[in-house]
């Protein structure tokens, strides 16, 4: 036996042991060269640690072979020992160095040792709490990390990040170290540290799965001060580390994250947008209670499909359809009856080829009733990218639920008569766009019921608004049973009566173009209520400007009811209209709307005018009274005087204006020529005369017709020459010039005698129009005396007139003495040889003679006077 024992001993080893001889052998050199160096680490003078470290990274990277044959395995296990038993002790108390250079080389070196040591995990027990006392001392509460080298700081993170790659699973037991270090980092000044701090908690959360639950939520603390960084990698990274940390920690931290990740999707940067997107789009994939937060994850992703930038509106579609799809494969019993018989679009659906999968619909539908009150709340928010973003969500959220939208409708239409009065226009656009959709899966009977409730109560222009989208995303075949309602409504006054306002008359208006828009010929039935609301917009263009854009859709309306334009549709239409007008024109004054429609008509109607005579002429005898409202009769004879001078196409279109001329003369006329005191009542003289000469003037009446009104009229027309008012003066001339021309000749002496002492006084007038008018009235005047035996019953008041004539051929007016001079010839025809009397016994009196011997020429040249 003994000899045996001697025979093994003595034998060779074999390889096994050779090669642990050689690994012990190669651990030995590097122990004895290691134990020469390390003495150095412990010298007083910074340049001697310094040294020592150097010659310890020279003897490191000599120890690890470089041949290519050389085992790695082998070389890393040699290294284990001397690492673990020698060099780490001391490289972790050299952190502490105070030389900065020192520092630098002991994390250099400790790098290399995790990379090279065989079983990096047994330097985590001192290495951890060694990183988090560099990292997270007692001066880090005071806002001063112990480490105040900022590049340092970075290699201390990354170095914490090497050993939570190599340590795996074994970092469960420092998870309080590490955590501790990374609350720090992760609030560094230095940007860069606050990126490998990120990276760092999103590698301690992989690594650790089973126990990093334990220790998450003291992260997201320090990760939610980083996430508005000025740096945007650094917010972008904050992002990224939360979705790891919260995906592989406590679920609890999403309450506490999805405020400032709202807050996030406002960012400029489109790669932070593109990392919440991805971050909320895993959660809604992979979270492990996301089933609980669905109805506050959904919003975000939702929201991100209407982002500025393509690439993420598109990331973030192919997200929400992954989630969709895979809620639909998990809930496939609770959807078999829908996924078996699909329902086809809805008719009016605005984009059928593009329609959201029934996952997705169905995840809205059932989680809306959580989302809508956020949404809503944050339509009035006073941040404007808040109210925009809550804008466009609402829209991709009702694009999803369709008809299910009906039992929140109360809400959104509340939500959206708000939202539509705000200034910002991308709300209003996607407010819009969302009251469409309502139109699209909304039964009328449903919505019809609510905003038209709304209006009774408070119309406004967003309320107007709304019903204008809502209508134009209907279908014609479903308004149609509503379309009476719908123009009943608008057409009440004080509805359509608010129109004064620029923004409430365009959206009245908008609203009718909608409908006419939408229904087409259907707009017949109700073609009366739609005229009476344009009428009643285009009563107040002059302060709204809206008139062009009323009378364009005035002709659509005539268009789509066959008829050649508004005209036909005042034709049609005018009768009605004024008799509901004028049930009330007792009560007008200039302030009443009624009064305003009126007078649109009045103006707007043209030849169906003539067929609502006895409805129009009773309302304005009664509205002209001298009693009534001045400013109101001044607004009417505007607008009558308007009419009267195109009669023959407006109120005696038919004809039968003769029957009421009567009344126009003596009960509307007259007793507003009559002389009043006071500047109104001059000014309502000034429009009768207006009226009156408009009437004249407009060759509608006959011979007869106009010497019945001259004999009514010429009274008070010869007191309104005495106006102050020089457009008074010199339309009473033309009026009594007109008269004088078409009665040709004399009725009764008496009241012609009167005529031209009044015309007389004219010539005085201060303005040089009435002058020469008053020349020209004259001219007519004395073509009326008759030139036969009874011409010398006249020859007093011709001979009083020759010589009043005969000093204004002296006036300083030269326009005057001609005008004159035409009048004494026109004269000269009754009694030449006594007007040649006159003018010789003033022609030496005048300072000029010009005239006057122009005259005698003319006269001596005459045969009656030859």
């Amino acid at each position: 036996m003994a000899a045996l024992v001697a025979a093994e001993a003595a034998a060779p080893p074999g390889p096994a042991e050779a090669a642990e001889t050689s690994e012990t052998a190669e651990a030995a050199e590097l122990s004895r060269a290691l134990s020469r160096l390390l003495p150095g680490l412990e010298a007083d003078s910074k340049l001697g640690r310094r040294r020592a470290l150097e010659a310890l990274q020279r003897a490191l990277e000599a120890a690890w072979p470089e041949a290519p044959d050389a085992d790695p395995a082998a070389a890393a296990a040699a290294f284990q020992g001397p690492w673990a038993r020698l060099l780490l002790p001391r490289l972790l108390r050299c952190l502490a160095d105070p030389a900065e250079g020192c520092r630098a080389l002991a994390v250099h070196l400790l790098d290399l040792g995790l990379r090279r040591a065989a079983r990096p995990r047994d330097a985590l027990p001192r290495l951890l709490p060694a990183l988090a006392a560099r990292l997270a001392g007692p001066e880090s509460a005071r806002g001063r990390p112990p480490e105040a080298c900022e590049e340092l700081r970075l290699a201390l993170v990354q170095l914490l990040s090497l050993a939570v790659r190599l340590g795996g699973p074994a970092l469960a037991p420092h998870l309080d170290d590490a955590v501790r270090a990374l609350r720090c980092t992760l609030l560094d000044p230095f940007a860069a540290v606050r990126r490998e701090s990120c990276e760092c908690a999103a590698s301690l959360a992989r690594a650790t799965p089973d126990h990093f639950h334990m220790q998450s939520e003291s992260l997201i603390g320090p990760l939610m001060q980083s996430i508005s960084h000025q740096h945007w990698k650094v917010r972008v990274a904050v992002t990224e580390a939360t979705g790891t940390v919260i995906q592989f920690g406590s679920a609890k931290s999403v309450d506490d994250v999805l405020p400032h990740f709202a807050q996030r999707l406002f960012d400029d940067v489109p790669q932070v947008r593109q990392a919440v997107t991805s971050v909320v789009g895993g959660w809604l994939l992979d979270l492990r209670d996301r089933y609980s937060f669905f109805h506050k994850l959904i919003p975000l992703l939702l929201s991100s499909l209407e982002d500025d930038i393509p690439e993420i509106a598109l990331a973030a579609a192919n997200f929400w359809e992954k989630v969709g799809l895979q809620w639909q494969r998990e809930n496939e019993d609770d959807l078999k009856d829908k996924l078996d018989f699909a329902t086809p679009p809805p008719a009016h659906h605005p984009s059928p080829e593009n329609r959201p999968m029934l996952g997705c619909r169905e995840l809205v539908f059932r989680n809306l009733s959580k989302i809508l009150p956020a949404v809503c709340h944050d339509l009035t928010d006073w941040v404007v990218g808040t109210r925009v973003k809550a804008a466009q969500l609402l829209v991709v959220l009702l694009l999803h639920a369709e008809d299910h939208m009906t039992q929140h409708l109360d809400v959104i239409l509340r939500a959206l008569h708000q939202a539509c009065a705000d200034e910002d226009s991308a709300v209003v656009s996607n407010c819009v766009r969302s009251a469409e959709l309502i139109g699209a899966f909304v039964s009328p009977e449903v919505f019809l019921k609510l905003i038209l409730s709304t209006l009774k109560k408070s119309p406004s222009p967003s309320s107007l608004l709304v019903l204008a989208s809502v209508i134009r995303g209907c279908s014609r075949e479903a308004l149609q049973p509503h379309l009476k309602v719908i123009a009943t409504e608008l057409a009440r006054p004080h509805i359509c009566q608010g129109s004064e306002n620029r923004l409430y008359g365009e959206r009245v208006l908008l609203c009718v173009q909608t409908l006419v828009s939408v229904c087409q010929e259907d707009c017949r039935g109700c073609s009366l209520q739609l005229v009476e609301v344009l009428v009643t917009i285009l009563a107040f263009s002059a302060a709204t400007g809206l008139g062009d854009k009323v009378q364009e859709t005035m002709d659509t309306l005539a268009a789509v009811q066959g008829i050649d334009g508004s005209q036909d549709l005042y034709q049609e239409h005018a009768g009605p209209l004024l008799e509901r007008l004028a049930a009330s024109h007792q009560d007008w004054t200039v302030h009443s709307v009624e009064l305003l429609q009126f007078s649109v008509v009045l103006t707007h109607a043209g030849p169906a005018l003539g067929g609502v005579l006895p409805q129009l002429v009773p309302a304005l005898r009664s509205c002209l009274q001298p009693a009534r409202d001045p400013q109101m009769r001044l607004r009417l004879f505007s607008s009558l005087s308007r009419v009267l001078l195109s009669a023959q196409q407006t109120v005696n279109s038919q004809g039968q204006f003769h029957h009421y001329l009567d009344t126009v003369t003596k009960d509307i006329l007259v007793p507003s020529l009559q002389w009043h005191a006071g500047k109104t009542a001059a000014a309502i003289r000034t429009a009768a005369v207006s009226c009156l000469w408009a009437l004249i003037s407009s060759d509608i009446l006959s011979e007869k017709q106009m010497r019945e009104a001259q004999e009514t009229l010429m009274p008070d027309v010869l007191t309104t020459l005495e106006e102050d008012s020089q457009r008074t003066r010199l339309i009473s001339c033309q009026i009594i010039n007109r008269f004088l021309k078409t009665s040709g000749g004399v009725a009764d002496p008496e009241k012609f005698i009167k005529i031209y002492p009044e015309l007389l006084k004219r010539l005085d007038d201060v303005s040089h129009e009435v002058r020469l008018a008053a020349t020209s009235a004259l001219v007519t005047w004395l073509a009326c005396v008759p030139n036969d035996d009874g011409k010398a019953h006249y020859q007093s008041n011709i001979q009083f007139l020759y010589r009043e004539l005969l000093v204004y051929l002296d006036d300083p007016e030269a326009a005057v003495q001609d005008a004159v001079l035409e009048v004494l010839k026109a004269g000269s025809i009754l009694f030449p040889e006594l007007l040649v009397r006159e003018t010789e016994a003033v022609v030496e009196k005048h300072r000029s003679p010009a005239h006057c011997q122009q005259l005698l020429r003319y006269l001596q040249a005459l045969p009656l006077a030859q």
